[in-house]
């Protein structure tokens, strides 16, 4: 029976199951690959992908996938070996992704954009037997091969096309369905954690677990089939893999774009004809701050799906382009929504699913009262649903949990209603003058300032062994801007002692695939650094 913990306390199995959970059907034994054939045999002739002039039906998905799964499986690769897939935002992507779970295979999902010590990690920690990359990825990964173990490969895209390319093998290899045994409890994917601190983590992954993210997604975003998502995501991120899946599962159909582009995006979905849209990261500010339009709701969209919507734009995302914001909670430990806001309470992603136990924990693994922050910890109440663990890392995998709950890192709060809000990443707390501040918090009041795109908050330690607060700030084209304004802007809207002191402007972030900021790529120093404290201006004048 699945457990919840009481209002206080410590976790333990005495928890009384939460009655405001939402319902899920719990995730079945079917597998992936019988899934898909499945549904290209009752509905061959459905669209499911529309990449550029291409159109790809069901069935062409599904022998596409049967024949890289054969081809592979051809190699004398076997169920449970780790191959990387390397390509771009293509089909050939997605069919590569369908054919790793159609032949056992353990997927491990490599950033196109990774570069030396990045890259070379890929393969010094996940030990790959193959790895399918595009040929325009050759010199990152010659170099890295240099002193990284180097796989068997498959060269898709080669100027010279030659008899043992990834092309000629696919072309040579059965359509027919890989004969292959294995169960939806196996490993199917290593997923590297997306975290803005340290090195990825190749998080295990099951075919269960697999399904079980998309699932959660047909939810939230209630699709039926018909109707159409726009793929912009990353698929080596996990929010892509997700999509492509619950397309399947849902018969709905995407309409593949090669990248996210906040200029553009409107123009994609009104082409493509698309009833939802996805959002992560900082994607719904960048929209809003696009040029108004009278094309604004010139579209079919009726949801927008989604984390990390700021609070104080929600109901203008709403009003400006005549959409419904419905947010939820996921991490690639577990799956990628274990909360849903389907209400429009603004603010929360939602409560738990009927799938997962969530609480909002101390240091000491004791509930927090309602209203208060704390961490989010979370546990599945499915077998198989919950984290299954960090590739190679078991300390790690044990440090990460505490007595059969994961710890998120994350910070949240809990109402009386069991909505949870969030409020940040636990490890991007800073400490200024004697109090933790949160950068998550700071941003959110920077972002609104009108010349202001995105912005990330970081410390520079000073010589009291505290921090010393930097925000980074990406401008608006066009837009002027004075960081002494800005610190004037923030005075009035939070405490004095979370107003930066430094202020550095940056051409672009580095992100993850999930558009959340890369800060451990942010500079610490002050050298060549606006700074407050030259301008003898004091802080407290003005702050709440």
């Amino acid at each position: 029976a699945p457990f919840r913990a009481a209002r206080t306390g410590k976790i333990t199995k005495e928890r009384t199951p939460m009655s405001q959970n939402v319902e899920m059907d719990p995730v079945d034994d079917v597998l992936f690959k019988d899934l898909l054939a499945q549904r290209a045999a009752t509905d061959p002739d459905r669209v499911f992908l529309k990449f550029k002039d291409d159109v790809f039906t069901v069935a062409d998905i599904n022998r596409a996938a049967n024949r890289v799964a054969n081809a592979l499986l051809s190699s004398g690769l076997a169920p449970g070996d780790r191959v990387g897939i390397m390509l771009p935002s293509h089909p050939d992507h997605v069919i590569a992704i369908f054919a790793s779970m159609k032949a056992g295979l353990v997927r491990v999902p490599v950033n196109v954009h990774a570069r030396g010590d990045s890259l070379e990690h890929y393969f010094t920690s996940y030990d790959m037997s193959a790895l399918i990359a595009d040929a325009g990825y050759a010199e990152a990964l010659d170099a890295a091969f240099e002193t990284a173990p180097r796989p068997a490969m498959f060269w898709r895209g080669q100027e010279v096309a030659t008899p043992d390319s990834y092309e000629a093998q696919v072309a040579a290899a059965s359509d027919a369905e890989p004969d292959v045994d294995f169960g939806p409890d196996d490993v199917l994917a290593l997923t590297p954690s997306s975290g803005t601190t340290g090195a990825p983590k190749g998080v295990l992954k099951s075919d269960r677990t697999l399904r079980g993210g998309p699932m959660a997604v047909l939810n939230i975003t209630d699709a039926k089939k018909g109707d159409v998502f726009l793929l912009w995501e990353a698929l080596h991120h996990g929010a892509g893999v997700a999509v492509i899946i619950s397309a399947v599962i849902g018969g709905v159909t995407l309409a593949m774009v090669e990248r996210f582009s906040a200029s553009g995006f409107w123009d994609d979905v009104r082409r493509h004809g698309v009833t939802h849209i996805h959002y992560l990261g900082g994607v719904l500010p960048l929209l809003l701050k696009q040029k108004p339009s009278d094309l604004d709701r010139d579209h079919k969209v009726r949801i927008a799906w989604g984390g990390g919507c700021p609070p104080e734009i929600w109901k203008d995302v709403e009003q400006r382009f005549g959409v419904e914001l419905r947010e939820g909670y996921g991490l690639s430990e577990l799956i990628t929504f274990v909360t849903l806001n389907k209400d429009g309470r603004v603010g929360s992603c939602g409560r738990p699913l009927s799938l997962f136990d969530i609480m909002i924990a101390d240091d000491d693994g004791n509930e927090v009262p309602r209203g208060e922050t704390g961490e989010i910890v979370a546990r599945g109440t499915q077998e198989g649903l919950g984290f299954l663990g960090y590739f190679r890392n078991e300390q790690t995998s044990r440090d990460t949990q505490r007595e059969g709950w994961l710890l998120t890192g994350d910070l949240g709060r809990m109402d009386e209603d069991g909505y949870i809000f969030y409020a940040g990443r636990k490890k991007e707390m800073l400490r200024r003058r004697g109090i933790n501040i949160s950068a998550w918090e700071v941003e959110q009041v920077v972002n609104k300032h009108p010349a202001v795109a995105e912005s990330a908050l970081v410390g520079v330690p000073s010589e009291l062994g505290e921090d010393e607060l930097k925000i980074f700030v990406k401008l608006v084209d066009g837009v002027a801007f004075d960081p002494m304004e800005l610190v004037s802007f923030c005075e009035t809207r939070m405490a004095y002692y979370q107003v930066p002191r430094y202020v550095a402007e940056i051409n672009e972030f580095p992100k993850t695939p999930t558009q959340r900021i890369r800060k451990k790529e942010l500079s610490r120093s002050a050298e060549g650094v606006w700074d407050l404290e030259a301008t003898g201006y004091k802080l407290g004048r003005k702050s709440a």
